[in-house]
């Protein structure tokens, strides 16, 4: 149920209603909107009719029930659009963000010289795997520690934000520990133990698509961390599994355009894991903004035909450099901006 007070109630009457909404057995979620304030009553139980008569008291103007099985990241819950905020960078505001690395980090040399042109470029946030779920046990699955060290070092050397990838529970901490935003990759988006544990990582969390799953799933992967405290979330669209063979994926663009309709939550597209092509990065990079992507995660490697992983779709520094500069009349014709 959604509770709407009125444009005049006091913080008293504000919190009558949630000391009403948990002795119902629920959980009062207070947004605060420039006019009004609205209270979301999160939880299951059989006291609807209990929280419906809750319209009549003082301060209230309605209570709607809120319709969607995913309840606090629904733009039913909070109109408004959510901004993710890791100092002066905001992910969800005005500026296009964009990040930008190797898909993982080999060595200290790949790492800063990559580094270094991504932020010259334009970049604000770095990404690099230092964890790597792979399809074969065989290929490289990442430095690990070692390979957040040389992420944080970066960091330091560049003032660039990081991104990396967490896979179990059990390295949310560690990890946690040198980056700035948390990322759950497409294979992991129903870890749903994982989910859990994110809710209290004081990190904000990327959540990808998983390969095969539909919107509801994945804002119901986004209402798990929610649930459990951490409302900082960014969604990805990195593609889908389909029957088309000609790209690594499907890129589901007109799920960016329904999600930015159906959640508050902020949306970038990864045109790399996209369409598995770098021939094909920058077009539909351009066509992301378009359909009102709030920035992109690409994949960039100094020398992709040496890359460790995922060469084949990496764009060269000098591409990425050509993207962004490429990318600016784009950005401004959707009244947004891109340093």
């Amino acid at each position: 149920m959604i509770i709407a007070m009125k444009p005049e109630a006091t913080e008293e009457q504000i919190q009558h209603i949630c000391d009403s909404i948990i002795g119902i057995g629920y959980t009062p979620h207070i947004i605060r909107g420039e006019e009004r304030v609205v209270i979301g009553a999160i939880g299951h139980g059989d006291g609807r009719d209990h929280l419906q008569g809750l319209i009549s008291a003082p301060g209230v103007a309605d209570v709607v029930p809120i319709s969607q099985p995913y309840k606090l990241v629904s733009r039913e819950l909070r109109p408004m659009q959510s901004v993710v905020k890791l100092g002066d960078l905001e992910i969800g505001g005005p500026e296009f963000i964009v990040m930008a690395g190797p898909c993982s980090v080999e060595t200290r040399d790949q790492l800063m010289e990559t580094a270094v042109a991504v932020r010259a470029a334009g970049a604000q946030v770095l990404r690099g795997g230092a964890y790597k779920p792979r399809t074969s046990p065989y290929d490289f699955q990442g430095l690990e520690e070692e390979g957040l060290k040389l992420l944080a070092e970066a960091r330091s050397r560049t003032g660039l934000k990081i991104i990396t990838e967490v896979i179990t529970p059990e390295d949310v901490e560690m990890v946690a520990r040198y980056a700035d935003i948390l990322q759950v990759g497409a294979r992991n988006m129903q870890n749903f133990a994982l989910l859990k544990r994110l809710g209290s990582a004081g990190r904000p969390v990327l959540l990808k698509r998983g390969l095969s799953a539909t919107i509801k799933e994945l804002l119901l992967s986004a209402e798990y961390i929610a649930l459990n405290g951490n409302h900082d979330i960014v969604l990805c669209e990195r593609g889908i599994r389909t029957f088309e063979p000609a790209t690594r994926n499907t890129l589901d663009l007109a799920a960016v355009a329904l999600l930015k309709e159906i959640s508050h939550l902020p949306v970038v597209v990864d045109p790399s894991h996209g369409t598995g092509k770098r021939s094909l990065v920058r077009p539909t990079s351009k066509a992301a903004v378009a359909v009102g992507a709030d920035g992109l995660i690409v994949e960039v490697h100094p020398r992709p035909e040496e890359a460790w992983s995922d060469g084949p779709q990496s764009l060269t520094t000098q591409g990425f450099a050509e993207l962004v500069a490429e990318l600016k009349a784009y950005v401004r014709l959707e009244s947004r901006y891109l340093n």
